[in-house]
């Protein structure tokens, strides 16, 4: 395993709904997470957010104030993710794109439903981004 890569993600939330992707790809194939990736050599970390956002969604976004971060520790990886707040600019459904094999809002009282990646309803819950 090599060194720990900087990761980010895209929180966006309206209307009571939160915008995620399908993982198209490894780590967590087929799993529901929040639009991000890898931050590229040089990039700043909002413009990771909003690469990564175009990227899997087609949409674009202001970037905000970091939510929190979490790291992810397998055998053969180690990822620190930092995730931040984003307001979507359009009213516009998200499309898929690169390696997210589909997008959708999805509403918070759903959210156990469906198939998360380990650990994304309980980071929304403990940084207050799923309403009480």
């Amino acid at each position: 395993m090599s060194g720990p890569e900087l990761c980010v993600g895209a929180v966006a939330v309206r209307d009571g709904a939160i915008l995620l992707i399908r993982r198209g790809t490894p780590p967590g194939e087929g799993l529901w997470s929040v639009p991000g990736g890898r931050v590229q050599r040089g990039e700043a970390l909002v413009d990771a957010v909003r690469r990564e956002l175009r990227e899997e969604t087609g949409l674009d976004g202001e970037v905000g104030e970091a939510v929190g971060w979490t790291e992810l520790i397998g055998r053969r990886r180690h990822y620190v993710v930092v995730d931040f707040r984003v307001a979507v600019d359009s009213d516009a459904a998200p499309m898929a794109a690169t390696d997210a094999s589909d997008a959708a809002w999805v509403a918070f009282e759903d959210l156990e439903g469906w198939d998360l990646v380990d650990g994304l309803l309980q980071f929304l819950t403990d940084h207050q981004v799923m309403p009480t």
